[in-house]
């Protein structure tokens, strides 16, 4: 199991998130104004790019420790599937949102505190996530997006208030989404030529539209099929799971020669 699990960390690594890193990189390093369809492009690369590059990172690290008989916690559990942003952070990199709760959140009062001190809890933890990213403005910004976004959803909760599940799915995507562009750009400059690119006002485009249609076709996949950790926990030594992990593993080996970073060793 250990074996399999290294074996789709490094596919989604070496194979899906370089490979949408080469969508991502001109988007983020170009100063021309982006049309609809490329800046959409390039926001969607990078969203699924973090996403492969963070899990098949998570995923090599739990599936080279069980080959020595030792169990990491779970890290990462299908982020895009969520239908809100707690949700959202109930998935996403599990072990710092558990950090920042034990050692920020609840030290602060956590929830047994007045209802809007609980609001600046709230926010100074995601505020303090951000900047736990590295000394740039452009995380204290993806900070203070995802601190508000909280202290939203929790007032919405705090009303009684409900969403469609479908509708509650595609704004906290399309936030998510939006909020990594500040995550990943350089500056302020570069971030605001990507989003108002999104908005349509540089005009619609017409090249892209496959990278587009691609892009929504993984995104799609990563919501509708099982993840690692449902494989994994099914997981018998079959003569299938032999064929897809040697695939895998294959695959993977053959690209490593290409240059390749991941985005989680700045963190």
């Amino acid at each position: 199991m250990g074996l399999f699990l290294f074996s789709i960390g490094l596919f989604k690594k070496v194979i899906l998130a370089d490979s949408f890193a080469v969508w991502a990189n001109p988007g983020f390093s170009t100063e021309t104004a982006l049309t609809l369809i490329d800046a959409w492009t390039t926001s969607l690369s990078y969203t699924l790019q973090l996403y492969f590059d963070f899990s098949g990172y998570v995923d090599m690290a739990i599936g080279m420790s069980l080959m020595f008989n030792i169990r990491l916690p779970l890290n990462f559990n299908s982020p895009y599937k969520a239908k809100d942003i707690q949700d959202f952070w109930r998935r996403w990199h599990i072990t710092l949102s558990r950090f920042l709760r034990d050692y920020i959140y609840i030290p602060l009062g956590g929830n047994k505190v007045s209802k809007y001190r609980n609001y600046v809890n709230l926010f100074s933890v995601f505020f303090i996530g951000g900047i736990w990213h590295g000394a740039s403005w452009m995380f204290v910004i993806w900070g203070i997006l995802h601190g508000g976004a909280i202290v939203i959803h929790r007032i919405w909760k705090d009303f009684g208030l409900r969403m469609w599940g479908w509708l509650g799915w595609l704004i906290t995507f399309n936030f998510v989404n939006i909020a990594w562009v500040f995550f990943r750009a350089d500056n302020l400059d570069t971030a605001q030529n990507i989003l108002i690119g999104m908005s349509g006002l540089n005009g619609i485009g017409t090249e892209g539209l496959k990278e587009l249609a691609i892009l929504l076709i993984f995104i799609t996949a990563t919501v509708v099929f099982r993840n690692s950790n449902d494989m994994s926990s099914s997981f018998k030594p079959t003569r299938i799971y032999q064929i897809l992990t040697g695939m895998l593993l294959f695959a993977g080996i053959v690209m490593l020669e290409r240059h390749s970073d991941f985005l989680y060793f700045r963190f």
